[in-house]
């Protein structure tokens, strides 16, 4: 049965940015060991030593939730200020996808296998959850891709937008469907078979309808 929400009080204290990490870091723990329809609001806030209205302050649903905790979970993993410079295109997108640890990796696609549990059930929230799940990802591969292009190491009508999104893509299904993590060797074949000449040989075109 869905989780009936209490009413949200006008008033409460100052956000501690340090309690917000501590109950994000439970829902996805609880994410990833009971799912989306065994996770509760009530259940995060007993983990993360919460004041239970607090927490319905700051996430009227568990929807809003596993959104805000899945989005802190990817900020984690990548810091759009903080990109690889090797020099080359290559190198640093072999630096940006360095496989993670097995015990990393099952608590992240336990986590996302919940999140794709909870946009099935609600449609309209797929745009909202896939722009938590693939888009730091894509737009770190976009940023590296169009630093190349200044340089001229890609031609600058490369379709970046498509290529962006074939290494997230690929790891998001081995995540989500295969529960491995992608190997250096593939990520190597990935970058060196189809994202490198995808770049040199596309070009970006307006959508046709």
């Amino acid at each position: 049965m869905p989780e009936i929400d209490p009413p949200l009080s006008p008033r409460g204290r100052k956000r501690d940015p340090d309690r917000d990490i501590a109950i994000l870091e439970a829902t996805i723990d609880l994410l990833a060991e009971v799912g989306y329809d065994g996770l509760s609001t009530a259940k995060v806030a007993d983990r993360a030593l919460a004041g239970k209205g607090t927490m319905y302050r700051r996430w009227p649903t568990k929807t809003d939730l596993v959104l805000d905790a899945v989005a802190h979970m990817k900020a984690q993993q990548i810091d759009l200020e903080a990109l690889p410079d090797t020099g080359s295109l290559r190198g640093d997108l072999l630096a940006l996808f360095q496989p993670s640890d097995s015990a990393q990796l099952d608590r992240t696609s336990r986590a996302m296998a919940g999140v794709v549990s909870m946009i099935s059930q609600m449609p309209g929230l797929a745009e909202t959850g896939d722009y938590s799940i693939f888009a730091p990802w894509i737009a770190a591969n976009t940023i590296l891709m169009e630093r190349a292009a200044k340089r001229g190491e890609i031609p600058a009508a490369a379709d970046i937008a498509l290529a962006a999104q074939i290494i997230p893509s690929m790891a998001a299904y081995r995540a989500l469907i295969l529960r491995v993590a992608i190997e250096k060797d593939l990520l190597v074949r990935l970058v060196d078979q189809i994202v490198l000449p995808a770049l040199h040989e596309s070009t970006a075109h307006p959508s046709r309808r």
